[in-house]
């Protein structure tokens, strides 16, 4: 992933503090209860990764097996694939079969939006492929998680209402948290609130981006008693920076927890993805430790298995 993405020398200048909450988490957490089971799930955004085969998939593993494998270490994933074309049915209930054949606790697939509805329509005139998208992928059954709908870095807040329609035309009921990039959405006081009121009002999520050179993105916005953060580390060599960002998130979510925060979304991505699976397991235990989930931590192979676990020691 190489959004947000920094040379080192800039990394060494980025303020990582979280910022306070915003206006709108106030409003929208205001006189909740903690919940009783609040839900946890990490994941990865791909399955498809070649480095991970004798790091958590089988010697020799093949990749069209990585999904069983991934599905064994995760209890969810932030879809991509299919936003590079809308999956048909049958791809759809594969995907399913092997959840169902190899998922240990439960899975979901968090699917993104095709750029066919996001970056070409740019939601405008997409009710077709948007009835396809919603009708293959409700093929999950049971294993269909949130849906998440990024726009470009040129969707503005000049689009407010073709974004508002759009919302508006998906199932009151799907889960859908959205992610925008144009730098106007968070520094304009007004376009900042206006969005966010316009997300609560129709129960849509918005998604957290962390990433080390786009912290407007983390904008601390809850619209809804859910958090979808898509968080970018920056590899092992920035590994004590990357937990320490973790362990704040850590703190964060559980003064959330404390005031109704229900479920939680956290997907890990680097911008070398080989090892994400460390850092994932480094918040599994995080989570575990301090936030009271009950997240089966990653199974590392071989002798690799003893240094990972020295790797993610806690704070």
């Amino acid at each position: 992933m190489d959004f947000g993405k920094v040379s080192d020398n800039e990394l060494k200048t980025v303020d990582f503090t979280l910022p306070d909450d915003g206006k709108q988490t106030a409003k929208t957490l205001n006189g909740n209860q903690p919940a009783k089971q609040p839900e946890f799930y990490v994941g990865c955004a791909k399955w498809g990764r070649k480095e991970w085969v004798n790091m958590i998939y089988p010697p020799k593993t093949k990749e069209a097996n990585f999904l069983d494998e991934y599905v064994k270490h995760f209890n969810s994933i932030e879809l991509n694939a299919v936003f590079y074309s809308i999956p048909n049915q049958e791809l759809i209930r594969k995907w399913k079969e092997k959840a169902d054949e190899n998922a240990n606790n439960g899975f979901l697939f968090c699917p993104k939006f095709s750029r066919t509805i996001s970056h070409i329509k740019r939601l405008k005139g997409a009710e077709e492929p948007t009835d396809l998208f919603l009708a293959n992928i409700s093929e999950f059954g049971k294993y269909l998680g949130p849906c998440f709908l990024q726009m470009g870095d040129n969707f503005g807040p000049k689009n407010i209402e073709v974004l508002e329609e759009f919302l508006k035309y998906l199932p009151v009921d799907l889960s859908v948290f959205v992610e925008l990039r144009h730098a106007e959405w968070f520094s304009d006081e007004g376009n900042r609130t206006r969005l966010f009121e316009m997300l609560a009002k129709l129960h849509k999520g918005a998604v957290i981006t962390d990433a080390s050179g786009r912290r407007d993105c983390v904008h601390m916005e809850l619209s809804t008693p859910e958090i979808f953060i898509r968080f970018v580390g920056n590899g092992q060599e920035h590994k004590a920076s990357d937990e320490a960002r973790i362990d704040e998130w850590v703190e964060r979510i559980k003064i959330w927890m404390g005031k109704g925060l229900k479920k939680v979304y956290f997907f890990l991505h680097q911008h070398d993805e080989k090892d994400t699976p460390v850092l994932a397991n480094y918040t599994i235990k995080a989570f575990n430790q301090h936030l009271g989930s009950q997240i089966a931590e990653i199974s590392f192979l071989g002798d690799k298995n003893e240094d990972i676990t020295k790797q993610t020691q806690l704070f």
